[in-house]
């Protein structure tokens, strides 16, 4: 039996990722900023909403699947993008990408991945690709990876506006995380603490940031730290740039990182097909307020003019159900299949999805709802 088979919830596939990784690598995946506020806020906002079910309603067959950007997804739910997977596990981002495509969900593959955006058109098809744009310094980089995601005929580009600059994630600090790697003492040992995974790396290579080879300040700066994309995003990027990368891409465009309901207005204005409400999973600003409590405000502030998701902190399938209730269409989710790939590779993603369905499935049962439609606020205590 596989490892990621005996893991019951998200949480045991956490414990199993962290049991596998050496700890700077772990935390790199794991942690948040400075005090970690935020990160432990998002997942603490579904503890204060309570569901209220119903019974005796017939939910011997339960319907999941819902439409996300005009297109059936089997859950309401996607994968977020998610940088470095690679140093977790070796082809990582394919393996995700293909157990998106396996539950038919939509797969986000960021711009700080570890497969290039032809590799994962090419070795996970036939999944629905959404390509997650950070505005770099180097403008003309920006536009080409944007060009590179519409030839590859990926359906969504998604622009993260949360990241003007790198966020202080005080665990790299302390681990002597770098990318590329800085070689100390300290962390060289943390590395042959699980020789697993450092043989892994000696005998393919440390894995790259594909999608930005040939950014020099990336690839060569040996001092980096492990939130050097951010330190090379754009701290000018305005609205006006936004509407610039609205009118250049021809497909659904998905803004990413709104908290505020004057934003997500403007977001709309300038045509977003939908809006991710997100504090970047506490990475970024820590103090901010939880993804969960900026959503009601923000789907009652665009209504039905685009789909409003969100993402951080969700481990549960009752989360999903509340996130719903609060006004969400779906949820992306990062660190569950994370932690699954981390623990076992393909397998371990897959794992993460198959616990997530069953909760959702079972949650819904007893709340006595049978289909996704019938997901509202009368669900929630009030």
């Amino acid at each position: 039996m596989r490892a990621s088979a005996r893991a019951h919830s998200i949480d045991e596939l956490r414990a199993l990722a962290k049991r596998r990784l050496p700890r700077a690598v772990f935390d790199f995946f794991d942690g948040g900023a400075e005090e970690e506020l935020t990160l432990a806020g998002n997942r603490a906002a579904f503890s204060q909403h309570h569901l209220v079910p119903r019974v005796l309603r017939d939910v011997s067959r339960v319907s999941v699947d819902t439409t996300l950007l005009g297109k059936r997804s089997a859950l309401p739910l996607a994968i977020a993008p998610t940088g470095a997977v690679g140093f977790g596990w070796r082809g990582g981002d394919i393996a995700i990408a293909r157990s998106a495509a396996r539950y038919d969900i939509p797969y986000g593959l960021s711009t700080s991945a570890t497969a290039s955006i032809e590799a994962i058109a090419e070795h996970a098809a036939p999944s629905r690709r959404w390509f997650q744009a950070y505005v770099l310094r180097n403008r003309a980089f920006t536009d080409a990876l944007i060009e590179r995601a519409q030839a590859a005929n990926y359906e969504a580009l998604v622009i993260t506006v949360d990241l003007p600059v790198g966020g202080k994630r005080e665990r790299d600090f302390r681990n002597h995380f770098a990318i590329p790697f800085r070689y100390t003492a300290r962390n060289v040992l943390d590395f042959a603490s699980r020789p697993r995974w450092a043989l892994a790396m000696l005998l393919h290579g440390v894995p790259e940031m594909s999608n930005l080879r040939g950014l020099d300040s990336v690839a060569n700066n040996a001092n980096a730290t492990a939130s050097s994309v951010g330190r090379n995003y754009d701290p000018s990027f305005n609205w006006n740039d936004l509407e610039r990368i609205r009118a250049r891409w021809n497909g659904k465009l998905i803004v990413k990182g709104i908290a505020h309901t004057d934003d997500a207005r403007r977001a709309v204005s300038l045509g977003a097909d939908a809006l991710v409400v997100s504090n970047h999973g506490g990475r970024q600003l820590d103090a901010g307020m939880p993804a969960l409590a900026a959503l009601p405000a923000i789907a009652a502030a665009v209504g039905d003019s685009v789909e409003v998701m969100i993402d951080g902190g969700v481990r549960r399938g009752s989360d999903i159900v509340t996130a719903l209730a609060l006004g969400a269409k779906a949820v992306l989710i990062g660190r569950a299949t994370l932690y699954g790939v981390c623990a076992d590779g393909e397998a371990g993603a897959t794992r993460a999805l198959d616990i997530l369905r069953d909760e959702l499935v079972r949650t819904m049962q007893l709340c006595g709802i049978a289909s996704i439609s019938e997901i509202g606020p009368h669900l929630l205590q009030q």
